[in-house]
């Protein structure tokens, strides 16, 4: 059973998320401020942490950057803050997601399900991993990537780019952490590296590289891989 720390101070959407989450077979922790949270993390041990960042005793950007000097759980920030800078504080700091407030069940369980599948709740990465689309399939260990029985020949910076998108599937990685892990600290500021190379990514696998379907940009933010067409 995956268990699941629940960080708000609204009292009814706790009670919303406890009895949603339990329906579906998680185990839930509740705390409703960032001490209690903290405490919790240390004690509970749960899975993974859905975290708001507007408690009444800390900023949720301090929970979240207390928690990343000893725990690499997933953190899913759930805030009803809508500016791109809060987003971005949040997953520079560590979070591995942010779903803005009001969200629907069906949106956070995706969510969930893709953070499952992504870090395999703290796993080591698969070596072996193939990940395949209707337009073209990564072989991640290999290191291939094949339009059909066709190659196609991407160079060490694409495949570096390509590799840190296709091993998050659905999640939003902000171009900062891109930068840095791509080139290294000295490049976090060069995004305008990232939109020459995605360009290209999309050059070589998208269908119609004007209308990505996977290889999807967050305007300010950052880059999203979404195996799945949208409809």
């Amino acid at each position: 059973m995956t268990s699941v720390l629940v960080v708000d101070d609204e009292t009814a959407l706790v009670r919303a998320l406890r009895i949603n989450l339990t329906a579906r077979g998680y185990s839930v922790v509740t705390a409703a401020d960032g001490a209690s949270a903290l405490l919790a993390a240390a004690t509970e041990h749960p899975d993974l942490v859905l975290l708001d960042l507007g408690l009444p005793d800390v900023d949720g950007i301090e929970v979240i950057r207390e928690l990343r000097t000893w725990s690499a759980m997933p953190i899913i920030v759930l805030s009803a803050r809508h500016d791109s800078a809060d987003k971005i504080r949040a997953l520079d700091t560590g979070a591995d997601t942010y779903v803005t407030k009001p969200f629907g069940m069906e949106e956070l369980f995706a969510c969930l399900r893709a953070t499952e599948r992504r870090l395999a709740l703290g796993a080591p990465p698969d070596p072996a991993l193939v990940v395949e689309t209707a337009a073209f399939t990564v072989d991640v260990g290999a290191k291939i990537v094949r339009r059909g029985e066709v190659t196609v020949h991407l160079t060490r910076t694409e495949w570096a780019i390509l590799e840190q998108l296709v091993r998050n599937p659905e999640s939003l990685i902000s171009g900062t952490h891109l930068l840095t892990t791509v080139w290294g600290p000295d490049f976090a500021d060069r995004g305008h590296y990232l939109r020459v190379y995605m360009a290209q990514l999309r050059r070589k696998l998208e269908p119609e590289p004007s209308h990505p379907r996977y290889l999807i940009t967050e305007t300010g933010i950052g880059y999203r891989f979404v195996p799945e067409e949208s409809p």
